[in-house]
C-alpha cells in the first residue's frame, strides 16, 4: 500500500546537527559554525517508481523542501523537481504510473494543498480547492486510481476522509462531520479510516465502500490510540498496533467475519521495554517490518504472518529510523534514519542479509560529523517518585557544574529523543550544555504516563520543571545561577509556565510558538484541533476556570526573566495572538523581552534562512545571558 507512515506518537519539532567545534577568539569560529548546520541537507519521503529504477523524495537542499527524483544505482545527479517558494511536506509515487502525489503548504501554514505531477516536472495540477482550508494526502489505492485524502471543508471542526479520482480530480467523501479521519488502507470494497476523537485516543473503523456502512472495529473504554492499519490481501485481517488492554502499544491484528465484525485484537508482538511505533505489511501479505521506540531509539524486528514468528532485524548505525516503502515481496524496505551525528537521510535494508544500503548523501559542508557530541540517557525521580528521563548534550571534556539550557519536547504527548538539534550543538559548542527532559505527559513510555498530566493534573507536569532542575543541579551538572529553558509549540508554554511558576529558578528563557492562553488558544486555533484538545487540556465550556489558571498568560506580573519570543505569523496552530500577548505585557512592565517573527512560516521553521536565523539569534540570547561567571 502507497500511503504516509502514520506516527504514533505526538508530533515533535524536528531538527538538524551541528558540528561541535571551538570558537575562535573573536567568534567567528561559532558564527560559521551556527551557519553551517543550518545549511545542512536531509531527506525525507522517500518512495519508488513502480519499476523500483527511481527514487524520489523530499529534500531542503535548495533552501527550502522540494522534490528531487534519482535513478536507483545510478551515478547521475538527483534532479530537483518542484521550484517552488512554499515548502513540499510529502511525495509518494504512483503505484502503476509515472505520476507523483505531493502536498504543498503554502507560508508553511496548516492549509495544505494536493497536487500531482510527472516525475520530469511537467503536468503539475492541484486536485485539491486551493483556498485556507486543511488537506492531508495519505497516499494512493493500490491500482493506482484513487489518493487517498482528508479535508476540512465542510466542517472545520473536522478533517473528512476521502477518496480523490486522480484523473478528474472528483471527491468521494467516505466519512462526514466526525473527528479527525484518515484512510490507512483500502482492499477491494474495503476502506479502514482512523478517527482520532480526542488527543491520545482514537479508533478504527471500517467502511464498506459499495454501501457506505461504517462499523466501528476497536471498541474501547478510557482513552486508547490504534494505528498502523493494513489489511491482508483478502481482506479479512486488519495488522494494528495498538493499547487497548495494554499500557504499552504492542503489534498484533483483527479478524474480521464477512459482515465485518470484527474479533478482539490479538497481540503478537510485545515488549515490556518499548512501544510499538510504526509499521509496514508487504503487499503479498506475507511479511511485515515492525519498529520500536525503546527509549527513545528505534529496534526493528520481522514478522511472518503465516507463523506469528518475530526475527529481530539488524543492528542499525541510526538511532532513530522511519520505515516508507515495503516491497511487495517483503525482501526491500526503504527507510529513512539520522542519529545526532549522522545526517537525515534514505536507506534500503535487504532483509534476507541484513545489509543496510545509504541512497541519498546529504550534504554537511563545513560540519564535522565526527565531532558532534551524541546524548547521553540521563534518569531521576520526580517529587512525587514518578519515573522521569532525558537526554543530556554535554560539552566535551566539561566538567560540571556547567550552564545548561533545558529544552522541552512539544505535544504535549511528544517526546525527547537523541535527535539532530542543531540548538543543542550550537550551545554545546559555546560551553553550554542541554538537557532535554520527558517529563509526564510524553509519549513513548505508556498510555498512564502520557495521561498524567491531562486537565488539571497539568500541574503536575508543571511541577516536573522544578525536579529536572533539582536533579540536574543535585547531581552536580547543572550551575543553578547560570540555567536557561527552551521549548517549542507545548515547549513554548512549559517555558512560560517555568519563568512564572518559578520566576527566580531560570536566567533566560526562549519561548517558540508556545501556548500562554489557553482562552485564546481555544478561540484562535483551527477549530479541528480546538476540538481535539479538550480531552488533554480540558473543556472550555465547562472548565474554563481550571484553564485560567493553568494559563501562564495570568501570572506574567511574577517574571523577571528575560525572554525570547519567535513565532510564524501563518501559524494557525498555536496562533501568533499567544506570543504577541507576552510581548506586549512584559514590555509595559519593562521586562527584557526580544522578539522575532517570520513572515513566511508557519508552526515551525523549514527554509533554512530561517532555521539559520532562529538558532543563531537563541545561542546568541544564551550565551549573552548564560556564560558570565556565576557569582
Amino acid at each position: 500500500m502507497r500511503m504516509k507512515l502514520v506516527l504514533l506518537a505526538g508530533l515533535s519539532l524536528m531538527s538538524v546537527p551541528a558540528m561541535t567545534q571551538p570558537a575562535t577568539a573573536d567568534g567567528t569560529g561559532v558564527a560559521a559554525l551556527v551557519g553551517a548546520l543550518g545549511r545542512i541537507n536531509s531527506a525525507t519521503s522517500p518512495t519508488l517508481s513502480p519499476d523500483g529504477k527511481r527514487l524520489a523524495y523530499v529534500s531542503n537542499s535548495s533552501g527550502v523542501p522540494q522534490i528531487w527524483v534519482q535513478d536507483v544505482g545510478g551515478n547521475a545527479p538527483a534532479r530537483q523537481i518542484t521550484n517552488l517558494t512554499d515548502p513540499v511536506g510529502f511525495v509518494i509515487w504512483s503505484p502503476t504510473a509515472d505520476e507523483l502525489a505531493y502536498q504543498v503548504l503554502p507560508g508553511g501554514g496548516l492549509n495544505t494543498q494536493i497536487w500531482v505531477v510527472k516525475p520530469d516536472g511537467t503536468s503539475a495540477r492541484r486536485l485539491s480547492p486551493g483556498g485556507k482550508e486543511n488537506n492531508g494526502l495519505d497516499g494512493w489505492t493500490r491500482d493506482g486510481r484513487y489518493l487517498l485524502a482528508e479535508n476540512n471543508a465542510r466542517n472545520p471542526s473536522s478533517r473528512d476522509a476521502a477518496l480523490i479520482n486522480a484523473a478528474s480530480g472528483e471527491w468521494r467523501f467516505l466519512t462526514s462531520n466526525t473527528g479527525l479521519n484518515s484512510i490507512t488502507d483500502v482492499r477491494g470494497d474495503r476502506a479502514i479510516v482512523t478517527r482520532l476523537v480526542g488527543r491520545g485516543d482514537n479508533n478504527l473503523h471500517l467502511i464498506d465502500l459499495k454501501s457506505g456502512r461504517e462499523l466501528l472495529l476497536t471498541p474501547h473504554d478510557g482513552k486508547a490510540q490504534t494505528g498502523w492499519g493494513e489489511l491482508s490481501p483478502d481482506g479479512r485481517r486488519l495488522w494494528v498496533s495498538s493499547n487497548i488492554g495494554r499500557d504499552r502499544q504492542a503489534f498484533g491484528y483483527i479478524d474480521m467475519a464477512a459482515d465485518g465484525t470484527p474479533s478482539p485484537i490479538r497481540y503478537l508482538a510485545t515488549r515490556d521495554d518499548a512501544v510499538a511505533d510504526s509499521a509496514l505489511l508487504s503487499d503479498d501479505g506475507k511479511t511485515a517490518a515492525l519498529v520500536w521506540n525503546a527509549n527513545g531509539r528505534s529496534k526493528l524486528d520481522w514478522l511472518d504472518t503465516a507463523s506469528g514468528g518475530i526475527t529481530p532485524g539488524p543492528e542499525l548505525p541510526l538511532d532513530i529510523v522511519s520505515p516508507y516503502e515495503l516491497s511487495q515481496d517483503g525482501k526491500t524496505l526503504l527507510l529513512t534514519g539520522f542519529s545526532a551525528n549522522r545526517t537525515g537521510d534514505i536507506y534500503s535494508i535487504d532483509r534476507p542479509s541484513g545489509a543496510l544500503t545509504r541512497l541519498t548523501q546529504s550534504r554537511h559542508d563545513g560540519v564535522d560529523l565526527g565531532k558532534l557530541v551524541r546524548p547521553e540517557l540521563i534518569e531521576y525521580q520526580a517529587a512525587d517518585g514518578v519515573k522521569l528521563s532525558g537526554w543530556l548534550y554535554r560539552p566535551p571534556g566539561a566538567k560540571g557544574p556547567l550552564p545548561l539550557v533545558f529544552n522541552y519536547h512539544g505535544g504535549p504527548e511528544g517526546q525527547a529523543r537523541p535527535t539532530m538539534n542543531p540548538d543543542a550543538q550550537a550551545l554545546v559548542a559555546n560551553g553550554i550544555a542541554v538537557f532535554a527532559p520527558n517529563v509526564r505527559g510524553s509519549s513513548g513510555f505508556g498510555k498512564a504516563f502520557m495521561a498524567m498530566d491531562d486537565g488539571a493534573k497539568r500541574v503536575d507536569g508543571v511541577q516536573d520543571i522544578k525536579a529536572t532542575t533539582d536533579a540536574l543541579v543535585r547531581m552536580g551538572i547543572a550551575d543553578p545561577k547560570r540555567l536557561g529553558i527552551m521549548g517549542g509549540s507545548y515547549g513554548g508554554y512549559m517555558v512560560m509556565a517555568g519563568v512564572t511558576e518559578f520566576p527566580d529558578m531560570f536566567a533566560a528563557g526562549v519561548n517558540l510558538f508556545g501556548v500562554v492562553n489557553f482562552e485564546s488558544f481555544f478561540r484562535e486555533t483551527e477549530p479541528w484541533m480546538a476540538a481535539i484538545s479538550t480531552t488533554e487540556y480540558g473543556d472550555p465550556k465547562t472548565q474554563a476556570e481550571m484553564l485560567k489558571q493553568l494559563s501562564p498568560i495570568h501570572k506574567l506580573d511574577r517574571i523577571t526573566t528575560p525572554l525570547f519570543v519567535l513565532h510564524g505569523a501563518n501559524d494557525t496552530n498555536v496562533p501568533v495572538v499567544e506570543a504577541e500577548q507576552i510581548v506586549a505585557s512584559l514590555k509595559a512592565r519593562g521586562v527584557p523581552v526580544r522578539y522575532t517573527l517570520f513572515p513566511d512560516e508557519g508552526h515551525g521553521w523549514r527554509k533554512t534562512v530561517n532555521r539559520v536565523r532562529s538558532t543563531t539569534e537563541i545561542v546568541d540570547f544564551f550565551v549573552q545571558h548564560l556564560k558570565a561567571p556565576a557569582s
